[in-house]
């Protein structure tokens, strides 16, 4: 039954009752004193009371990325009036992070929060959902999921696992990443061991690196042991919280890696499919919901955190060359075409991607990079 059915229909026996007690009242008067007759039982209102367990490949309560899953669990259960209750475990706490995607596809646990790229070991498609080198930014991924076919692609993908997909948040272009020595040349790379997951891993890999895949929590203490050279995460706000300032001081932009990483929310589909039409709407604009709001928030949160590490830690910011720059974006195109010619369903998600990502160049060339352009200019704005 729907809410609003189950309200106007309580309020319709509500009133039945009133009136007949006012009737029983006009009765009682004009006859004698008798015992009053007790009151008829309320009616017990039942309410379908659902607990969800939903699984998270980050820290429980970890700047942006744990605090935004917990404030998806939130806005579903506040947005049910409690009908859904959605229980949060970080990393780790139900299942190891990075299983947390066979949890759900199995019905171990019934949602994820993670990055769907992680999952690449299924498919490498799964990629284009969270980032891919040299691919779309925030503000394009939205478009292209919304409004470009990405969705219709990642649910034909996901299906395949059980699972329905959604976009849950964005972290908007990430930094290079941190490294225990200068790098002024693409020959800097060689043997470099880098934690870097995803397709960016594949082109350090090209480029003569080595690519170490971590779940968030054991990247401090492999890069402190040696373990690891470098490291990318995802930029200042994240980096501070990490603490990788602490062991290494080069930190290296822009990432070409990631350049605006979606993070998703994958529903059992046995549980999406149980749901009914209002609750489905709620998961989905909850995880649109969060989606634009923790873009907001990094973007928010990573100007002050960059000062601190330059102007309290010390880290020293350094940009890519551009000779650097050319030489993975060649390497990328080789691993992306990789990608494509795997199975037919790769192919078709990277034809879709590829025309998206060419019309989105052309528009934000002359709207986002030209207006940046154009706002850093040397003129007198304000006192």
């Amino acid at each position: 039954m729907k809410r609003r059915d189950f309200v106007k229909g309580a309020a319709l026996a509500a009133g039945a009752v009133a009136l007949t007690a006012c009737g029983q009242n006009e009765e009682q008067a004009a006859a004698p004193k008798e015992a009053a007759p007790a009151a008829p039982a309320a009616p017990a209102i039942s309410k379908q009371m659902r607990e969800l367990k939903m699984v998270t490949t980050w820290p429980k309560g970890f700047p942006g990325l744990g605090t935004g899953a917990q404030r998806l669990a939130d806005s579903i259960t506040a947005m049910t009036d409690g009908r859904i209750t959605v229980k949060l475990f970080g990393g780790g706490e139900l299942v190891p992070a990075l299983e947390s995607f066979d949890a759900v596809s199995n019905g171990t646990a019934d949602m994820y929060h993670g990055a769907d790229y992680y999952w690449q070991g299924k498919s490498k498609a799964f990629n284009f959902f969270t980032a891919v080198p040299f691919g779309l930014t925030a503000n394009e991924m939205d478009a292209w999921l919304y409004y470009g076919g990405g969705q219709e692609l990642w649910d034909e993908l996901s299906a395949g696992f059980n699972v329905k997909p959604f976009a849950a948040g964005n972290t908007g272009v990430q930094m290079g990443g941190w490294f225990n020595k200068e790098m002024n040349t693409v020959e800097d790379y060689k043997g470099l061991k880098m934690r870097m997951p995803g397709l960016g891993g594949e082109v350090l890999r090209q480029i003569g690196g080595q690519s170490i895949t971590l779940p968030g929590g054991e990247i401090f203490p492999s890069l402190q042991s040696g373990a690891i050279d470098a490291t990318e995460w995802v930029g200042p706000w994240n980096d501070l919280a990490m603490g990788f300032y602490k062991v290494t001081k080069y930190y290296y932009y822009p990432g070409f890696h990631e350049p605006g990483s979606t993070l998703s929310c994958g529903m059992n589909a046995g549980v999406w499919n149980s749901l009914n039409a209002e609750d489905k709407a709620v998961v989905q604009f909850a995880c649109a919901a969060e989606n634009n709001r923790m873009f907001g928030e990094f973007n928010a949160k990573n100007g002050d955190s960059l000062d601190t590490l330059v102007n309290e830690h010390g880290v020293q910011l350094r940009r890519q060359s551009d000779d650097i720059l050319k030489a993975i974006g060649d390497a990328s195109g080789d691993v992306m075409s990789a990608v494509a010619a795997s199975d037919p369903l790769s192919q078709k998600i990277y034809d879709n991607f590829l025309g998206f990502r060419k019309k989105a160049m052309g528009w934000t060339s002359l709207s986002e990079t030209a207006y940046t352009a154009a706002r850093a200019l040397d003129y007198k704005y304000g006192s």
